[in-house]
């Protein structure tokens, strides 16, 4: 019983702690490695991976599930388009990874503003459509 009493006076100090605290919206981070969910209305293929890295000098890359890929970025308040000229490196695999990578990145074309969704998720919205969906990845410890 004590336990539980304990238990609920530590929730309710912390949800009053909580409500005093300004909830900070999140920011599109630069330098931070965003892991793709969604593109558009369908999710990735089970064990495909594909990210998005915003770098300093505008610059855009990451792993479009079967080749890397990288192309200049603007980036102004909410507002994120990437140019239509994407290098791509020419590595093959299995048609439906090539497929859904080919759906990547001209979903990346269309890109034009950005925001978080009520559950801290990443998306960027192109013109029309759904956006493509991303959670932002742990960044690893250089010093192991």
């Amino acid at each position: 019983m004590t336990r539980l009493l304990l238990l609920l006076m530590i929730t309710m100090s912390a949800c009053s702690s909580m409500q005093n605290n300004q909830v900070l919206s999140p920011t599109l981070q630069l330098q931070t490695s965003y892991r793709v969910e969604w593109i558009g209305e369908r999710p990735l293929m089970d064990y495909s991976y594909l990210n998005i890295v915003l770098d300093q000098d505008n610059k855009a890359y990451g792993l479009a599930g079967c080749n890397y890929w990288s192309t200049n970025y603007q980036l102004q308040g909410n507002k994120l388009t990437f140019d239509n000229s994407i290098s791509v490196t020419k590595k093959d695999c299995a048609p439906a990874l090539m497929e859904q990578e080919q759906r990547f990145l001209n979903a990346l074309k269309t890109i034009k503003s950005w925001d978080f969704s009520d559950i801290q998720q990443l998306q960027l919205w192109p013109e029309n459509g759904q956006p493509i969906k991303l959670w932002a990845e742990e960044k690893q410890d250089k010093r192991s």
